[in-house]
């Protein structure tokens, strides 16, 4: 008996259920699979494209090579044989010839002519001359001609290629062909008529419409890839050329059979990441562009003090950037997007504006507070930022002395431009530092050079000290360079006392900065701090027996403070 109820009903619909999602996975599946065979065939195809004009463009390269070397030894054998002190056709030419053809790499033969026939020769007897032939094929601008030598020096019933000058000519070495062969069998030589400024082709191209064969050019007609190089020497081309549909045919069909079914899966899901990767960047670039037009970027300030009493003198303005999704991006990460996408000049604006407008009143206040700007290798090239800086600063009514640049490393490799720059900025009373000093682009023999006012010591350094890593032994010859170069030193990245105990009473004015002196803080915290700085230095008046309380880390300001008014 058949049940027809509720829950034969719940069956033939679960039944359903799964035949549309296993329909679904399968057309999916079928599909992926699809897409991956046809992008694995036509990335197939486009390698072997490329592979084949790269071996045509390198084989033509080696040929026009080979041409001029043929050349050069040829023509220089015809100007000395028309200089000779010795007798046309005589013995001691004959000997002197002899000799020079025997060094020689690509002649095989010369000699001379009379009244259009060859009147001797030095690899020919005299007797076997009688018959010989020879054509001339083109005449050069130098006014040297091409011949096609036949009988007695064709080879394989083939004509064998030769120079002549004057009465003088030369017999190019008949495996001369053959051993260009080797590189490659298709190919076909033009040159430039000298008198008529004809291009002569020298042998026929399988295809000639929309060829050019007279200039460096590569195309493709039909089937047939075609790459064209010429002499910077001399007016000759070679034209290389291979069928596609025969290139490696067999070779082709039997990684077909490998490459579509795994090839083209792998290549689908390569694809795909690829996709994923790329809109990801573009999405990061669409958001922060967006960003910064909304001004969304957020500023922070990480406080610089002075070792030798532990005082504030600055601050370095550190810009932050939380995304879309609420996900905080490093610095590192979309600095180097702008950068690489054209606007990271915006960045460096609003970061410039920003700051010199939370810090306008300290800078006019405190003159000996610096404020230090990070700038790029771009901000470097831009025209605009000289002069857009110079505007904020006179906006604001600050001194450039109050405003410190920090550019990486990497912004000093082009050194004409980092020095063009740094003399600018330096003119117009900016200190100008090195950041990040250290990781491998800067150099101490070009420092003075650069003609900078202070280097900071990249964190890495500092993280070495108490550990046996090699960076420790580079800091003492650091800093007796920043000593003899009188450059002021900032190390970076101080997290502990015994870090700090390390650059105290070093002999250049050490600066420092790190989480142990301040974590990066908003404009009003900073204030914040330097005014418990000045509380700090007012309290050992007020509160005897704590002499010592300006040393401590900012950190223990407030219970420092606190306990000791209670």
């Amino acid at each position: 008996m058949q049940h027809c109820g509720p829950a034969a009903s719940r069956d033939v619909s679960m039944k359903r259920m799964i035949h549309r999602r296993l329909l679904v996975m399968v057309s999916i599946t079928v599909t992926t699979a699809v897409f991956g065979m046809v992008a694995a065939v036509l990335i197939h195809g486009l390698v072997i494209v490329k592979a084949t004009q790269a071996r045509l463009d390198q084989d033509a390269w080696r040929v026009v090579s080979a041409t001029d070397g043929l050349q050069t030894e040829s023509l220089a054998l015809l100007a000395a044989m028309n200089e000779s002190p010795y007798p046309p056709c005589s013995e001691a030419e004959s000997s002197w010839l002899r000799n020079r053809i025997f060094s020689a790499t690509f002649i095989h033969d010369a000699g001379h002519m009379r009244n259009g026939k060859i009147a001797c020769s030095v690899a020919v007897a005299r007797e076997s001359l009688s018959g010989a032939r020879f054509d001339v094929m083109v005449t050069m601008p130098n006014k040297a001609s091409i011949y096609k030598f036949h009988s007695p020096y064709q080879r394989n019933a083939e004509a064998v290629i030769g120079v002549g000058k004057g009465d003088s000519f030369v017999v190019f070495d008949p495996s001369y062909p053959t051993r260009l062969d080797l590189i490659t069998r298709n190919r076909a030589f033009t040159t430039r008529d000298g008198d008529s400024k004809r291009t002569i082709s020298l042998n026929q191209l399988p295809v000639v419409d929309g060829v050019r064969t007279d200039t460096n050019w590569q195309g493709r007609v039909g089937n047939v890839m075609l790459v064209t190089r010429c002499s910077s020497l001399y007016p000759d081309c070679i034209t290389t050329y291979a069928n596609l549909a025969e290139v490696e045919l067999a070779k082709i069909r039997g990684e077909y059979f490998v490459s579509v079914p795994l090839g083209g899966l792998a290549g689908g899901l390569l694809g795909l990441a690829l996709s994923i990767l790329f809109m990801r960047s573009r999405s990061m670039a669409q958001q922060l562009r967006r960003a910064i037009r909304k001004e969304r970027l957020r500023v922070m300030y990480q406080p610089i003090v002075d070792l030798s009493n532990r005082r504030i003198i600055g601050a370095e303005a550190l810009v932050r950037w939380t995304d879309e999704e609420g996900f905080a991006v490093a610095p590192d990460v979309f600095v180097k997007v702008a950068e690489e996408r054209g606007f990271v000049g915006k960045i460096t604006s609003l970061v410039l504006r920003r700051a010199v407008r939370d810090f306008t009143e300290v800078m006019r206040s405190l003159p000996e507070f610096r404020l230090s700007i990070n700038v790029t290798a771009s901000d470097l090239r831009d025209r605009h930022f000289l002069p857009a800086l110079d505007e904020i600063l006179q906006e604001a009514g600050v001194a450039a002395k109050s405003v410190a640049l920090e550019i990486t490393e990497g912004s000093t490799a082009r050194h004409n431009l980092a020095i063009d720059t740094i003399r600018q900025l330096r003119q117009r009373g900016h200190s100008v530092r090195i950041d990040d000093f250290g990781t491998g682009y800067s150099s101490l023999s070009y420092l003075h050079e650069l003609s900078i006012d202070a280097i900071k010591i990249d964190k890495s350094f500092t993280q070495a000290i108490g550990t046996e890593a090699v960076t420790v032994s580079t800091l003492p010859l650091i800093l007796a360079m920043a000593e003899k170069l009188k450059l002021e030193v900032i190390v970076e990245g101080i997290e502990t006392e015994v870090q700090a105990d390390y650059f105290r009473g070093v002999a250049p004015p050490i600066f420092a900065q790190g989480w142990y002196f301040g974590r990066p803080v908003p404009a009003g915290l900073f204030h914040g701090l330097l005014s418990e700085q000045e509380k700090m230095a007012l309290l050992p008046r007020i509160v005897s027996g704590d002499a010592n309380i300006a040393t401590v880390p900012f950190d223990q300001f407030q219970c420092k403070i606190t306990g000791s008014l209670n």
